[in-house]
Order: structure tokens, then sequence, then C-alpha cells
């Protein structure tokens, strides 16, 4: 017995005397497993979110949309970039253009100067295209991560903000209003009271009322947990994400800049986006989601991942299941001046 004993106090003894160092690379171990754990779990969900088949259902409803960029209301474009995008888009479900009127002012006032060919692009679009709408899109930064912006607590500012709306619909013939104004923090009651006010008006002028908005929690309480470590509100809470699609006619979710590294972790991502975007939207409110026609490479945009042919599977698979009968659903592409022919031609194959 006291051999044993002596034994096992002789192993603890060399034990605690190996070189500190050991210790060191143990800890910094533990501290990567504990770190990379959590993501490998993630990762696998997502990769597994991405298979399967979307099965039949799943394509163009005829409300999909385009984010159009400020050259097409500013005198840049004229009737033959407008013949051509036409020609594009006429035989796809492109049913909403976004187009780039703003940015408004940060007290919430835009100048008409911002936009003198409105009405020629809207009556141009109404001919070549019909039953085609052109939205104004209005956006601007808000003073939530410093003291630059927008300032949504004011409510002149969101008095403006209603009047910015009426005057686009009014003199520049737009047959919506889409809000685009980042970075929101979830659970912002300034910005449901915004909508509260401008949608009145636009259903008097038989308009539509749209927003782009943040992708919604992949875990609960992910923006609270992001907003206190990173302070930035990248994500909205799917509470959050249904109150803001009551209020509105058409809600946009910008399903891209996801940091995502592949192909098949993004088309999960957005297949997951798509899945808590439709249990909280209401049915006669249409829900699309976003798909990055663009190529930047940072670290939250990884254009070999973030791919048109990945969203579209991702947008499908949670399309079939979830809601596979709903009708008032789509697509939204961003953004018409950095899009390619693969991007259109990827669109046109898995959605159209």
């Amino acid at each position: 017995m006291r051999t044993a004993i002596s034994a096992g106090v002789d192993g603890l003894r060399r034990w605690f005397r190996r070189p500190a160092r050991t210790w060191v690379r143990r800890a910094a171990l533990a501290a990567v497993l504990l770190v990379m754990a959590p993501m490998v779990v993630g990762a696998v969900a997502l990769r597994s979110s991405y298979a399967g088949d979307p099965g039949d259902g799943t394509r163009t409803r005829g409300r999909d949309a385009i984010w159009l960029g400020h050259a097409w209301v500013d005198g840049r474009k004229g009737e033959s970039d407008l013949d051509t995008f036409a020609a594009r888009v006429r035989e796809t479900g492109i049913h909403d253009l976004y187009v780039h009127a703003g940015p408004l002012e940060h007290d919430g006032t835009l100048p008409a100067a911002r936009y003198p060919k409105a009405r020629w692009l809207v009556d141009g679009v109404h001919r070549r295209l019909p039953g085609v709408r052109v939205q104004a899109w209005l956006g601007d930064k808000l003073a939530t991560e410093g003291p630059k912006g927008l300032r949504l607590e004011r409510p002149a500012t969101r008095a403006a903000m209603v009047d910015s709306s009426r005057q686009v619909l009014a003199g520049g013939g737009f047959d919506g209003v889409h809000f685009d104004l980042e970075p929101m923090p979830s659970g912002n009651r300034n910005f449901l009271e915004l909508l509260d006010a401008v949608r009145p008006m636009t259903r008097a002028h038989n308009a539509t009322l749209s927003v782009a908005a943040h992708q919604i929690d992949p875990v609960p309480k992910l923006h609270a947990a992001a907003r206190k470590i990173a302070g930035h509100p990248k994500w909205w809470s799917q509470a959050y994400f249904g109150q803001v699609a009551k209020r509105v006619d058409q809600i946009a979710v910008m399903s891209y800049d996801t940091s995502m590294p592949l192909e098949s972790l993004y088309g999960g991502y957005v297949a997951q986006q798509a899945s808590l975007a439709l249990e909280v939207t209401p049915k006669d409110t249409d829900l699309l989601m976003g798909l990055p026609f663009f190529q930047t490479e940072t670290m939250g945009h990884h254009a070999s991942a973030e791919t048109v042919k990945a969203a579209v599977r991702g947008v499908r698979l949670g399309l079939g299941r979830t809601d596979r009968h709903r009708q008032h659903f789509g697509v939204a592409l961003y953004v018409d001046f950095t899009a390619r022919d693969r991007d259109w031609a990827a669109y046109d194959k898995d959605w159209n």
C-alpha cells in the first residue's frame, strides 16, 4: 500500500514540475477548442441546412426586385440604357425596381435636385415594362454608432421623412418608397413609429412601402451579444423582424455580407434566414431574400462563397421547408451596376 501511495505522490510531483511552457500550450489548446467547438457545430448545422432537394414549387412568383444605382435618376442614363435594361429583365420575375433617389439629409429632408430624371425613368419603365413598379430608394446612415447621421429619435426628423416620402411620390412620380436605414439596432421603436406614420400616406397614394431589413439572429439573442461585444447591430431578433414586416407591404432581407467562407455554409445560412423570416412575415407582405450581385472582397463578404447560385439554392431550400406554397415571396438583386453576366445567368437558370 505504501509503495502505491509513494508512487502516486512521485507522479504528482513530476506532473507539477513539468516546464511552464507545457501548461501554457495546454491552456492555449483548451482555449482554442472552447472557441472552435461551437463554430464547428454551427458549420455542420449550416452545411446540413444546404443539403437536400428544394423540389417543385420553389421558383419565382413574379414578385422579385432589384436595387438600381443613382445614375438612373441623375441624368447619366439614357434611352438606350433603359432599352437594354428592359430587354434584360422582361422575361424574369422582377416586379419592383428600388431606384436610389437619395441620400436623405441627416434631418430627413430630400432636395428634389437629387432625382431630376425620375419622371423620365418612371414613365419609360411603365411604357417598356407594364406592371413593373418603380420605388424611390431612400437611405441614410443612422447616428447609432457615432455622432453624425440621421437621428430617428427626433420627431422632427421622422416628420421630415414622411414629407420626403410624399414628395417623391407626388413630385417624382414613383410607385413606392423603399427605406434602407443602417445600422439599425434590433428593437428600435423610432423606426416602427416612422413606418406607422408613412404607411397611411403611401396607402392614400396607392403606393408601396418597403424596407431593406437586417438579417435575423441565427441563434437567439445574438444581436444583443454582437452589440455588446462589437458595438454593431448586424442582426435583428426574429420578433423585431416580424414587427417591422407587419408594418410594410414588402420587406427585403439583406442576406449577404455574412462572412461565410464557403458556398455550402453561405447557402445553408440563407436557407436558415429564409425560414426564420417566413415564420414571422405576414402572409400578405412580400418577403424578398437578397441575392449578392456584387464581388467585393472583405472580412464580411467572400465573393467565392457568396454566389448567386448558392443564395438561390438556399432561398429555395428555406421556402420548401417552411412555406412552399407561399405566393408573397421572391428575391431581391443587389445591385445593377456590379452585376455580371454569370450572376444574371444563375438567377435565370436557378430561380426563373
